[in-house]
């Protein structure tokens, strides 16, 4: 008799388990493109403006911070297209660029919201600073 109810009380605890670990939040995904503005007048050759490449890009990490911008939470670089894709905790966060500062790139932070199982898209338009 008592082993038939460790056995009852074994299973119930083993199904509170599972039923926990269900609950615990699947993630989200972040995606989003880099456009790089340059505000210096330039032409080339053959009048054609410059287009940027995967190098130009990678000069340009993005970091994911907490709501209150105080912590990095991720870093990524954007694909050779300018194209970026995290997956992340649910939670509130700040899109930045990575180096930011007074007189050199220039970006406004762009905060989002991450929801579990669900895709969020944020576009992230920087000035190089370039006159």
């Amino acid at each position: 008799m008592i082993l038939k109810r460790l056995v009852i009380a074994g299973c119930a605890f083993v199904s509170l388990l599972a039923i926990r670990a269900d609950d615990t939040a699947k993630p989200g995904i972040l995606e989003g493109h880099l456009k790089i503005i340059s505000l210096k007048e330039v032409e080339l050759a053959g009048g054609n403006p410059p287009k940027h490449t995967s190098e130009n890009y990678a000069e340009y990490p993005l970091i994911i911070l907490n709501k209150d911008g105080q912590k990095e939470v991720a870093r990524m670089t954007p694909d050779r297209a300018g194209n970026y894709r995290v997956s992340l905790p649910p939670g509130e966060y700040v899109l930045d660029v990575q180096g930011r500062r007074p007189g050199g790139v220039r970006a406004n932070p762009q905060p989002f919201t991450v929801v579990s199982n669900q895709t969020v898209r944020v576009d992230m338009d920087i000035d190089t600073g370039v006159r």
